[in-house]
Order: structure tokens, then sequence, then C-alpha cells
């Protein structure tokens, strides 16, 4: 028992002695970049921004007292997460808002993971919630995604390797930054039945207001990362 817990303390301690240089932050932005403007990469990548997204639902709405029930990822970029709770108020607004934001705030936690040594807490976090959330997959799609992503999670965690779990945690972290401007570049229009949409029913305030507060919170975000970026360096040819 002592060795197995020995093994978990293990993976789960922190570490200083890792260290980003500029050639590591080179690649995982140009990596991240890729993903997000090649539109093959980005078709089939973008779910995990989606699956940000929807557990960013998911985790506001239970802090607000709701009920999480489930939650459907699809192909087309889209999802859906399912909490049961009061139709209006402050509770159902903050979860609604919670979507957008999620993927830009859990991206620049990755960025700084990485940069401070924290990759391992990190993934066993990432790791812990992916498993619990796994009851409340409503399609094969949805549950085919999460066992690729928490397979992943679980070989960085399983093989620790502080620095090539650090190259990838800023790779997905800056692709869930980009990405998630991407997305708030998608729903800018408010569409009927989009986030925005929806609060602006809720709440009377305009859907372009919530999409500028999405904003917002995405550009605090994107600065913590760059700043963090920034610090190392990029290894340029010129």
């Amino acid at each position: 028992m002592s060795g197995w817990w020995d093994d978990v303390v293990t993976r789960v301690t922190p570490s200083s002695a890792v260290t980003l240089d500029a050639r590591t932050v080179t690649l995982a932005l140009a990596a991240a970049l890729a993903v997000v403007a090649v539109p093959p990469l980005w078709r089939v990548l973008r779910v995990v921004v989606t699956l940000v997204h929807e557990l960013g639902h998911a985790v506001v709405g239970i802090l607000c007292g709701r009920r999480f029930t489930g939650f459907v990822l699809r192909a087309d970029m889209s999802g859906e997460a399912v909490t049961v709770g009061a139709a209006r108020g402050a509770g159902r607004v903050a979860t609604t808002w919670a979507g957008y934001p999620a993927p830009g705030i859990v991206g620049a936690v990755l960025v700084l993971a990485a940069a401070h040594g924290w990759a391992a807490p990190v993934l066993t976090a990432v790791g812990v919630l992916l498993v619990v959330v796994a009851i409340r997959v409503r399609s094969f799609y949805t549950g085919l995604a999460l066992v690729a992503v928490l397979a992943g999670v679980a070989a960085l965690w399983w093989w620790r390797d502080d620095a090539r779990s650090a190259a990838v945690l800023l790779g997905v972290g800056a692709v869930l930054v980009l990405g998630a401007w991407r997305h708030l570049g998608a729903v800018a229009g408010s569409p009927r039945g989009s986030d925005p949409a929806v609060l602006a029913a809720l709440t009377r305030v305009p859907g372009w207001l919530w999409v500028f507060s999405f904003g917002l919170v995405l550009a605090g975000a994107t600065w913590v990362a760059w700043r963090q970026v920034a610090e190392v360096g990029l290894a340029l040819p010129w």
C-alpha cells in the first residue's frame, strides 16, 4: 500500500526544477496556432474547446446550486450541458454565461501551471474531474472524445516527465485561449438559441453586451497567458 501511495504522491507533487525555454515556447505556440488556423486540424481538435465550454456551464451551475444531469458534444463544434434548477435568476444567468469564458480562463491556468512547475497537480485535478463527469456523458461521440482526452491526461500523469508535461500544457493552454476567441467570433452575431441570445432573454440585456463581457474576460486571460510567454521569449530566426 505504501508503495502505491508513494507512486501517487510522486505524480502529484509540483516540481520547481522545470523551466520553459524559448524553443519549447515557440514550438508550443506554433502548434497551437496550427490547430486553430488549419481547418482539418481544427475540425478534429476543436472538441477540446467545446468540452471545456460545456464543463464551464456544468461547474458554475453546480456552484450556483443547480444539478448537473448530463452533457453532449457534437462534431460541428456545438454542445450542450444540462443543469436543473430555477428557470430564471442569478444562478441560471451565471451558469449560462460561464461557457464562453471557460476555455480562455482554463487555458491561462494551464499556461501558468506549465510556467511554474505545477503540471503534475493540474494533470491530476483534470484527470479526476474527467472521471467524475464521465457518468454524465449522453452520447457516443461525447464518450469517445472524453476517453481520448482522459487517455492523454492519464498517459502524461503516469509516465511523468515534467518538461514534456509542461510543454503539452503550454500548447493545450494556448489552443484553449486561441480557440476561445474563435468560438467567440462564431457566436458574435448572437444567433437564436446561442448563449448570448439566452442571456438576453433572461435579463433583457442586449446579446452584444454579453458577447462584449466574454471578450473582456478572454482579453484578461490572454494577457495573463502572454505575460508568461513573454517572460521566456520566443526562439525566432531573426
